[in-house]
């Protein structure tokens, strides 16, 4: 898959996360967190979404987070769909099958 365009997903409420994915030609993949659970949960949140990404196969991103307190699948379900949204890709293949 690859990221043509700026996707977002998910809303400012409380037990969600906005993420918003863009292009970053061969510079990685670089995470820009902002939550107010960042010292206890940073290092998973950031594990969540660079386990989801490399699923996906996504290697040069940007991708600005907005955390309120979302749970791991509620992470890694908005990275999911902001790359897809991203990539313009309407073929879903949630899940592990």
């Amino acid at each position: 898959m690859q990221i043509i365009d700026i996707g977002m997903a998910g809303t400012l409420e409380s037990s969600d996360v906005v993420i918003k994915i863009e292009k970053n030609p061969n510079k990685g993949i670089e995470i820009y967190l902002k939550s107010s659970v960042e010292n206890q949960f940073g290092l998973q949140i950031r594990k969540v979404i660079q386990d989801t990404l490399a699923k996906l196969g996504i290697s040069d991103v940007i991708v600005d987070v907005n955390d309120k307190g979302a749970l791991d699948c509620t992470i890694e379900a908005r990275v999911k769909t902001a790359v897809h949204r991203a990539a313009h890709n309407t073929e879903y293949r949630w899940g592990d099958r």
